[in-house]
């Protein structure tokens, strides 16, 4: 049966970490779940261990994380996860379905948002448009690849903002992206801290000017601090 690495970065995820690890103790697949830490002052490391999982502690930075997460895997396939998403039943038996069918080497989720309200739905929409139109799904969304792909595209660039953007664009050139009907449940904090507008309103305008060719690095200063 193959296996997989589900690789999870966190920094300070104490309150989100457990519903993640408890959703994935029900994956009907044979796993290693390696969760990241980049420096958390909670109880994120100990509640890790605790269901099981193991820990590699490194500086912060979403692709430092996952590229060291994945690194500390030993599985066929990796699966990239951010702490404050759900996999629900269906998000589940897909990711055991495409693993075992190996008719893909890479896939991503359809991303559903945990807020009621009609302006979620709205952004909902909106990543399935950029998603299905423009090629272009988020780490949010979940990411599901060949180790052998992994390696061969150079893992997560080392990149301050856009690396999830950066990755899945590599990983296009070399395999068929495929899209999965199931949704990735992820939390609404960040729209909710923000605002939902202008929250969508700075990301697009982030990812056009990115695309136009500027520089994650400048872009960073735009990009409010995250929790990784």
């Amino acid at each position: 049966m193959p296996t997989v690495g589900v690789v999870i970065p966190t920094l300070n995820e104490e309150a989100n970490l457990p519903d993640l690890l408890a959703d994935l103790r029900r994956v009907a697949l044979p796993l290693e779940v390696v969760v990241a830490d980049g420096g958390s002052r909670d109880d994120t490391i100990m509640i890790a261990r605790s269901a099981g999982a193991d820990v590699v502690s490194v500086p912060r930075g979403r692709a430092v994380q996952m590229n060291a997460g994945a690194a500390a895997c030993s599985t066929e396939w990796l699966c990239f996860l951010h702490a404050d998403v759900r996999l629900p039943d269906s998000a589940r038996h897909q990711l055991e379905q495409t693993v075992r069918d190996a008719r893909s080497d890479a896939a991503v989720w359809r991303l559903a948002i945990d807020a009621d309200g009609w302006w979620f739905r709205v952004l909902e929409r909106g990543a399935l448009v950029r998603d299905r139109v423009g090629g272009l799904p988020y780490g949010d969304q979940g990411v599901l690849v060949r180790r052998r792909l992994f390696e061969r595209v150079g893992g997560y660039p080392d990149l301050p903002l856009m690396e999830d953007v950066a990755f899945v664009r590599a990983l296009r050139r070399h395999a068929r992206l495929t899209r999965l009907s199931a949704p990735i449940v992820v939390s609404a904090r960040r729209w909710t801290a923000e605002g939902p507008l202008r929250a969508f309103l700075r990301n697009t305008l982030l990812l056009g000017a990115y695309l136009a060719g500027v520089s994650p690095h400048r872009l960073v200063r735009w990009y409010p601090p995250h929790r990784v």
